[in-house]
């Protein structure tokens, strides 16, 4: 809907009242004046403590029938922030055009008090009844002593963030009809990790996808994301917008992460770019398949061997001792607890990727003509990351390997250190190395849009043999890591495990990747535990039904 359907009064009004210091700050300065200086009356600074049964009843009673009234100067004296809720609630009339308000409470709970709002949205002779539950707390005014209501965006609506406003007209862009790859529909009610992706390409496609806007009541957010429609009260005309989605795999992928809290999972073909599948299962709305910015642990195991076998370090069948510890510029390096060193002459690359052995990595990173930038060259000139090029449709993050020196550069070659990636870039690298040319990623066709996608030069074809059977016998061989979780699947599989330390954490992200035929994934749960433990199961899934 148009940006500027009666909103820049109620913006007008934040800026002044809220300016930087936002809702936290405002807050304070209007408890210790006590609020609602034009409320109702009644001496009670010498009041302490939380409101009792009563007052809460009193002051909800009195700030839902203003509400109701579409009083929002008089409901607003009865809240610990007057100007904002003020703001607020004349915007609910005036640009949400909600009217007939009857707002029922439920039982409190101590000082918060349940309640549902029934309404109804009018706009143009076009009109559709509102329903929605919501809850707000009473606090005590520090000086004045009165039970007022904690005033927070939510009270008026439980998706409402600072300076967010409700507005209704016009939808800011067409709605689309968004359909995989053979043409099935996608929807949030049925994919619902999708719903912010389908927002996002409404957002940028809706106006190429040949649909006419309908008329909506919409969260207008304040920092720009794509607008949250709440009620349609026209539909308007959708446009076909195809993606590479295929529903198969978003379907496994979707109930695959809603097994571990805080996961995200991608999947692509290998052998265009083609996004299959992307989901996340988070408390909000970050798509952290795509966007996140995290240690990948080992999985960048698969990315420093390539750089050790482009270099002429080593080959998969070339020595790499796996020592209980590896010390590089002053910090020491060990493995994984249960790990069981290997320094005699049949330790090899291969098996110390199959195997996940730090120190194997670590003892192998000064080797000449490795330089501080080496990793870094290999990540951005052979797998594409970490130029801030990738166009996918949507945001997207591309990665990141910076050059390093000191310990970060041991740290670095095994996913720690300043190594930062998200799903999707792992997903491509895995793509990348079992293929041996670099295909980005993307999720609507460049075509649309004319967008240029990134570019880069790809791996040796003898690189690529050695990964991809390094990946295969980590899945396959009786020492891999992923023989657990890849087993039982058939075709050509490989996979490499990971898990990240992260501060603060005493738990390690658990990190997956994998592919089977002609399909890769990659995985990570935050504070999920090593690579097969929770990564592992999802990518499996998804594998799974994709590959």
């Amino acid at each position: 809907m148009p940006k500027g359907v009666k909103v820049a009064v109620i913006g007008g009004v934040f800026a002044v009242m809220v300016g930087g210091a936002g809702y936290g700050a405002y807050n304070i300065v209007s408890a210790l004046n006590g609020g609602g200086a034009t409320g109702a009356a009644g001496p009670a600074s010498e009041r302490t403590g939380p409101p009792d049964a009563d007052e809460v009843e009193e002051t909800t009673s009195k700030f839902f029938a203003a509400w109701e009234k579409g009083e929002a100067a008089q409901a607003s004296t009865y809240t610990d922030n007057d100007a904002a809720a003020e703001a607020l609630l004349s915007s609910y009339g005036e640009s949400a055009h909600i009217t007939g308000v009857t707002i029922t409470p439920g039982a409190a709970r101590g000082t918060t008090v349940p309640f549902t709002v029934k309404a109804k949205v009018s706009y143009e002779g076009k009109s559709k009844p509102l329903t929605y539950k919501s809850e707000l707390t009473v606090v005590r005014g520090r000086t004045t002593g009165r039970a007022l209501v904690d005033w927070q965006p939510t009270v008026v609506h439980p998706q409402l963030k600072r300076d967010d406003t409700l507005v209704t007209g016009e939808a800011a862009n067409p709605p689309i009809e968004a359909v995989d790859r053979d043409g099935a529909v996608l929807t949030k009610e049925k994919y619902p990790s999708l719903g912010p992706v389908l927002d996002t390409l409404r957002e940028r496609y809706g106006d190429k996808a040949g649909g006419e806007p309908g008329v909506e009541l919409s969260i207008r957010h304040a920092d720009e994301s794509p607008d949250t429609s709440l009620l349609t009260l026209s539909k308007g005309r959708p446009g076909k917008l195809e993606t590479t989605l295929s529903s198969s795999a978003q379907a496994a992928a979707e109930k695959a992460v809603r097994k571990y809290a805080n996961s995200s999972v991608v999947a692509v073909k290998p052998s265009t770019g083609e996004v299959l599948a992307v989901a996340n299962h988070r408390d909000d709305a970050f798509n952290a398949a795509f966007e996140g910015r995290v240690a990948p642990g080992s999985t960048m195991k698969i990315l420093t061997a390539a750089m050790l076998i482009d270099n002429g370090v080593t080959t998969m069948n070339g020595p790499a001792p796996c020592p209980p510890t590896a010390t590089w510029q002053s910090q020491t390096f060990k493995n994984l607890d249960g790990l069981k060193p290997d320094e005699s002459a049949n330790a090899t690359l291969a098996s110390g990727f199959l195997r996940s052995c730090n120190t194997a990595f670590i003892k192998l990173v000064d080797e000449d003509p490795l330089t501080d930038a080496s990793l870094t060259a290999e990540a951005e000139e052979r797998f594409g990351l970490g130029r801030g090029d990738w166009k996918t449709g949507i945001v997207s993050f591309d990665g990141s390997v910076p050059a390093s020196a000191g310990p970060d550069r041991a740290a670095n070659a095994i996913g720690q250190g300043q190594v930062q990636m998200s799903p999707l870039n792992m997903a491509s690298v895995t793509a990348t190395a079992i293929t041996g040319t670099f295909r980005q990623p993307y999720l609507v066709s460049p075509a649309l849009d004319d967008r240029q996608l990134a570019t880069a030069k790809g791996l040796r074809a003898s690189t690529a043999a050695q990964l991809k059977q390094m990946m295969r016998l980590t899945a396959t061989s009786a020492q891999g890591t992923a023989v657990g979780v890849m087993s039982g699947l058939g075709g050509d599989i490989g996979a490499k495990t990971g898990s990240a330390e992260v501060d603060g954490q005493a738990t390690s992200d658990s990190w997956f990747t994998g592919f089977r035929n002609d399909v890769a994934a990659a995985a990570m749960t935050e504070e999920g535990g090593h690579g097969g433990d929770a990564a592992g199961p999802i990518v499996a899934a998804v594998l799974r039904a994709a590959g």
